[in-house]
């Protein structure tokens, strides 16, 4: 991490078990961030926050470290199974992914178990975590109500509760499961309670105040809600030149690892096979990319294997993905928060970044909006001819033909469909009818 993106705080200087500043020192994290170096002084000694900081600054690793803190100084020493001690709600199964492997390194050598929970895989190997006890408890909504619901575990025993992107939850309509699940824990005044957001809404400390014990506000200030170190710029093709400008603009910056932002899956896959086909080994991940091969692939990604990932917003926050030089906006975002979130995939722990986006004929109005919420005009870049790539033709994206009913291919019996010789399904064809 570079010197200005920290305090002068160190982990060492607080009250944090002797495994935890191992582990920190393994992972070579020394100096606090800004929202660290606010708030964990207030959460060890047991206060509630509401914390408020720009996107890869260090939030995770902060509420981890109380939570983890609090486990390691309460009464209880032991967990039974069905009886988390800690609940951390996240709105996307990228960012609970995140979080549960970061928790996983700080416990390496501590006696804490996690489970994590999120739709789109594995359900009953997610319903076996339980039959174990579970000391941190991670997952999104609605499967954590699933598996609540059928009694798998209750929340009486939750000593803390952590509620990530806030704002992102009101976003995603989850609002009203959050709730659910706040209301089943033990009272705010028997539990150490952190909610984190990038912002800070009327909304959300509504909330806080509802579900928190007093809860204090850690708001680290920024002159702009966009990172400051990156080198943002903007271009305002015709359609017809956004991939021409883009393999342009890739062939002439040659970034060491970027990701690509679109707004339709169609768009995603469209993107990406330019991309292959002229070349650039390229990961794509998108809301019908099945989660298995989605993990797979930003670990890929992560490991420096695809030097490009194209995405829809489903990877605009809570991942972290060290050393993304450059950001695309293909495809301008809605909204101003949107954009933020997108463009600090780079410039993370510290380091500079570009990002770079396209204004077409079909997103261009959503400049006025980028820049109300950013306070500040993105420099408006010329489109010459020098920088219009002739792209060789696409890749087709191959996928697998749906199968009908459910994924066995079997009938309500269990039994075994078997398709005629043409290939076609047994199922009985309807009888035609006449005019």
């Amino acid at each position: 991490m570079s010197e200005q993106h920290l305090t002068d705080t160190k982990f060492s200087s607080l009250a944090l078990d002797s495994r935890l500043l191992a582990a920190l020192d393994s992972q070579h994290f020394t100096f606090c961030t800004p929202i660290q170096a606010e708030s964990l002084p207030l959460l060890l000694d047991g206060k509630d926050i509401s914390g408020q900081a720009q996107t890869g600054t260090g939030k995770t690793l902060a509420f981890l470290l109380a939570c983890i803190q609090r486990l390691l100084n309460s009464d209880i020493k032991t967990t039974t199974p069905g009886k988390p001690r800690v609940l951390i709600l996240a709105p996307t199964r990228e960012l609970a992914i995140q979080i549960h492997k970061d928790a996983q390194a700080l416990l390496s050598d501590i006696p804490l178990t996690t489970a994590i929970c999120y739709g789109g895989k594995a359900y009953e190997q997610q319903k076996q975590q339980f039959d174990s006890p579970v000391d941190i408890l991670i997952g999104t909504p609605g499967r954590l109500i699933d598996f609540f619901k059928q009694k798998l575990y209750h929340l009486k025993s939750v000593e803390a509760m952590v509620l990530d992107e806030a704002d992102r939850m009101f976003d995603m309509g989850f609002i009203a499961d959050v709730r659910y699940m706040l209301r089943r824990l033990p009272e705010p005044t028997k539990r150490l309670n952190m909610l984190f957001s990038a912002t800070m809404a009327h909304k959300v400390m509504e909330l806080a105040y509802e579900h928190m014990n007093q809860a204090q506000l850690v708001k680290i200030e920024s002159k702009s809600p966009a990172v400051d170190r990156i080198e943002q710029s903007i271009y305002h093709p015709a359609n017809p030149e956004k991939i021409p400008l883009l393999l342009g603009l890739i062939e002439k910056f040659k970034p060491e690892r970027s990701i690509i932002f679109v707004n339709t899956k169609h768009a995603a896959t469209r993107v990406w096979g330019y991309l292959e086909g002229n070349g650039y080994k390229t990961a794509l991940i998108s809301g019908d990319i099945h989660q298995n091969k989605r993990e797979k692939l930003l670990q890929k990604f992560h490991d420096g294997e695809y030097a490009y990932l194209v995405a829809t917003d489903v990877a605009s926050r809570g991942l972290h993905i060290p050393d993304v030089t450059h950001v695309f906006n293909y495809d301008l975002p809605e909204l101003g928060e949107d954009y933020v979130h997108r463009i600090g995939r780079t410039a993370r722990a510290g380091k500079a970044g570009k990002a770079i986006s396209f204004a077409c004929e079909d997103y261009a109005m959503n400049l006025l909006d980028i820049e109300s919420y950013t306070g500040q005009s993105i420099p408006s870049m010329a489109i010459t001819n020098d920088i219009l790539a002739e792209p060789k033709p696409l890749v087709k994206l191959k996928t697998s033909k749906p199968i009908h009913n459910n994924r066995n291919n079997k009938d309500n019996n269990g039994r075994q469909r078997h398709r005629s010789k043409r290939g076609q399904s047994s199922r009985p064809r309807p009888t035609p009818t006449s005019n």
